[in-house]
């Protein structure tokens, strides 16, 4: 009975054994064991962490971005200023320039009509200081040096500037040159269609014409228009 009950005894127990090594195998660990504790713990734990620092390196990197983008703006806005006031001082110098040559466009010319106005002046200190009451003669011929070194020093000015005079007699009537002042009856060798008579002259300045020639055209009729 004892050797029985012993082996009975010795079999449960080897089965305890047994059943123990199984459930180590497995990794079987007991609900309250140390391991299990500290498992959970590290899990509860390391869920903290993200939550907080997530957030702020955010806001860090949208701080940064917003100094970048305000700097950019700033110096963008210097630019513009610099680039509208330097706009504004050529616009300025322009004007200043343009109407210095709407006043001293002319200056060159009329520095040398001065001259024509200095001979018609000394003439006619010469004329009226030095001739005789009763001589005509030679207050004519006075008269006549002075006029003609006038008329040099002009067509000099104005061949210097450019300034052309028009002589159309015998060319054809252009309206583009000529005014029409009548028509008149052609005569020998005037061609119908051309000028005949020149009542005032036209002139040119640099080719381009500042004044018509006011002309009578020569026409087959006898009738004047």
């Amino acid at each position: 009975m004892a050797a029985r009950s012993l082996w009975a005894v010795r079999w449960r127990l080897q089965r305890l054994l047994a059943s123990s090594a199984s459930s180590c195998g497995r990794g079987w660990l007991h609900p309250f064991s140390t391991a299990t504790q500290r498992t959970t713990g590290e899990d509860c734990n390391s869920e903290d962490p993200p939550d907080e620092l997530g957030p702020s390196l955010a806001e860090r990197a949208l701080r940064l971005k917003a100094v970048k983008l305000e700097k950019e703006v700033q110096d963008l806005t210097v630019r513009y200023q610099r680039a509208v006031a330097d706009s504004e001082n050529i616009r300025r110098q322009t004007q200043r320039c343009v109407e210095d040559a709407k006043i001293f466009g002319i200056q060159s010319f009329c520095k040398d009509l001065v001259e024509v106005a200095d001979i018609l002046e000394k003439t006619t200190e010469y004329i009226s200081g030095e001739t005789e009451p009763g001589d005509q003669k030679l207050t004519l011929e006075k008269v006549f040096r002075g006029l003609s070194l006038l008329e040099a020093k002009l067509k000099s000015v104005f061949a210097k500037h450019g300034l052309e005079k028009m002589t159309p007699i015998g060319d054809k009537y252009d309206p583009h040159e000529h005014e029409l002042i009548c028509h008149v009856p052609a005569g020998v060798g005037v061609q119908p269609g051309t000028v005949a008579l020149v009542k005032q002259d036209g002139y040119k300045l640099q080719g381009r014409i500042i004044r018509l020639a006011r002309v009578e055209v020569a026409v087959e009729s006898q009738r004047r228009l």
